[in-house]
């Protein structure tokens, strides 16, 4: 067995970390963008005056960052050739996410809003794997340039985790359909095009099958943003949104009539390897900054470092990042070799205890450095405030647990779901 970084992707991370030094710092460091990043960061990014929004200037600025990786060939590293990208792997998505966060805040890669030199784009990966073939021929281009994009609605105000108990519907009315329902935490909605809506076109409450999803026009009569959520780390792009008798073409149908829910638990496990890489990175930043703060500050005559009560803390979090990552690199590796769905249990249980940890690893941080480390100049509480979300809304980690109970149990399979490929 061999546990070492492959080379052609330990050989990638320097060329990533050459494009970072010589493009996006200087960036970062120009026109005072640092205030996004510093202590000003929440102020900074966040339109406080219209809903709570991002900043208009914060998000051209990752905007522009994003613009010059898919001019150096980043941006698309994960999507195939044919579309601008490097053949990317799960595992190499991994270790290069973990590697960004590992290396602090920065516009190299700010995972409030997912932005990242090497990008995920969700939309891209779905569409090549679901699209049709007018689909594609239409959205892929403008997906991978960022010229069009769509948000996902899932979640209900009165379901949350429970996506079979769906109240939006959609019915059939000659060739087109019509839909009536809710959402909430509809992320990016206030600059997407369209919104990728799950509703209920057949079967009953409860039942996989029967939810079908739809690409809406944000546009579209009927479609209506209630209000934008506001969260613990701000700036919200999270909305409630309603829909009152929208009508779509049949066309608009996205991965198959009834098969919406199939279609959006493939790109969660890979999403989720991803997620929980960073959440690991941000772990490891959080311990690395600790052990070296403890090196330095002598209170009482001698370093931190020299007591036990700061160690041990410390050396219990280091194992579980140590422990973490093999199972995570194991885990990326399984689902290149076998697929998406061969390891769905193991992305289970990196996924909730990668935001466990992160979120343990950033309060021992504060502890450590004291008063500093509780306040804004240092972003361990950032950190905290980010990543506590993940334990929540990356699947709740009590349901993480309750999938690999059922697959630990004999009441799930080692396999997609059906119609789902991948």
């Amino acid at each position: 067995m061999d546990f070492d970084i492959p080379k052609e992707l330990q050989d990638y991370l320097g060329v990533l970390d050459d494009f970072i030094e010589k493009e996006i710092k200087p960036l970062q460091e120009q026109d005072d963008n640092n205030r996004f990043f510093d202590h000003r960061r929440e102020d900074a990014r966040t339109d406080w005056d219209r809903d709570g929004l991002p900043n208009e200037e914060w998000e051209q600025l990752l905007a522009e960052a994003k613009r010059r990786a898919d001019a150096a060939g980043h941006l698309r590293y994960p999507l195939p050739k044919q579309y601008g990208g490097q053949d990317g792997t799960n595992l190499g998505m991994a270790i290069i996410r973990e590697h960004f966060a590992s290396q602090g805040l920065g516009l190299h890669n700010d995972l409030q809003n997912e932005h990242s030199i090497v990008g995920n784009n969700v939309g891209l990966l779905l569409m090549l794997n679901y699209g049709t073939e007018e689909q594609k021929e239409e959205w892929v281009e403008l997906l991978a340039t960022g010229k069009r994009g769509f948000a996902f609605g899932i979640t209900e105000p009165n379901h949350g985790s429970d996506a079979t108990h769906m109240e939006t519907t959609a019915v059939r009315d000659g060739d087109e359909w019509v839909i009536n329902g809710e959402k909430t935490w509809n992320t990016g909605i206030h600059k997407a095009q369209y919104d990728m809506i799950m509703a209920r076109t057949s079967g009953k409450a409860g039942d996989g099958d029967g939810i079908t999803a739809f690409l809406v026009p944000t546009n579209s009569a009927g479609f209506k943003v209630e209000e934008y959520l506001w969260t613990f780390n701000m700036p919200t792009d999270h909305a409630h949104v309603s829909f009152k008798d929208i009508r779509v073409p049949h066309s608009s149908i996205f991965g198959g009539e009834g098969k919406g829910l199939q279609v959006v638990q493939h790109f969660f496990n890979e999403n989720r390897i991803r997620q929980a890489a960073s959440s690991l990175g941000a772990a490891q930043y959080c311990i690395n900054e600790s052990v070296q703060y403890a090196k330095e500050r002598k209170p009482f005559g001698k370093p931190l470092a020299t007591n036990q009560a700061i160690q041990f803390p410390l050396v219990e979090l280091q194992t579980q990042c140590e422990m973490l990552r093999a199972l995570i690199h194991k885990t990326a590796w399984a689902m290149d070799k076998d697929g998406a769905f061969s390891v769905s249990d193991k992305v289970s249980m990196c996924n909730y205890w990668a935001n466990r940890l992160v979120c343990e690893a950033a309060d021992r941080a504060m502890q450590v450095h004291g008063g500093m480390g509780y306040s804004r100049y240092k972003p361990f509480e950032h950190i905290y405030r980010h990543h506590r979300r993940y334990r929540i809304t990356e699947g709740a980690e009590e349901i993480q647990m309750r999938r690999v109970a059922g697959y630990m149990f004999g009441f799930m399979k080692q396999q997609a779901p059906k119609g789902v490929t991948g």
